[in-house]
Parts: C-alpha cells; sequence; structure tokens
C-alpha cells in the first residue's frame, strides 16, 4: 500500500535531493558537523517532509506546505554556496 505523494514528481526529486545531500556532507570536516552538516541535512529533509505532510491537507494546506517546501529548498542554496565559499566541499 502506497500513498499518493510517494507518485508526485516533485517529492522523488526531493527525496534524491536528500540523499545527494547526506553523501555530499560526508566529506565536511567534523567541526561543522553540528553546523554546515547538520542544518543542510535537517533543511534538505524538510523538503520531502512538508510535501508528504501536506499532501494530507486540504489543497489551501497543501499549498502552504509546498510553499515551507520552497523556503527550505532556498535555505539549502544558501547553506550550499556558504559550504563552497568556506571550502567545506573541498
Amino acid at each position: 500500500m502506497g500513498f499518493n505523494f510517494e507518485e508526485l514528481g516533485v517529492y522523488k526529486k526531493a527525496i534524491n535531493f536528500v540523499s545527494n545531500i547526506y553523501s555530499s556532507t560526508k566529506g565536511f570536516p567534523k567541526e561543522e558537523t553540528f553546523g554546515l552538516t547538520s542544518q543542510l541535512r535537517r533543511a534538505a529533509v524538510s523538503i520531502p517532509s512538508n510535501i508528504s505532510e501536506g499532501s494530507a491537507r486540504t489543497k489551501k494546506d497543501f499549498s502552504h506546505f509546498i510553499d515551507i517546501a520552497r523556503g527550505s529548498l532556498f535555505e539549502c542554496v544558501t547553506l550550499v554556496q556558504i559550504s563552497v565559499n568556506t571550502s567545506a566541499l573541498s
């Protein structure tokens, strides 16, 4: 038995994005474990989580959860830029 949100293309891409973030952050310095690594992973996980949670709500509420997921994606963009600028990804 599956859930409807699991068929959404955006959900599938978000799950793949989380996997990529986890793989990428494995190489971050130890001193970033509770900083960039943790924050980036939490923001990434928030994306598919909000998509799935919102899918169980009304259309209006679902739209709100999609907006939250988009905000988490924007947060990830910022965190990746900071990581690159501070050489955490090298």
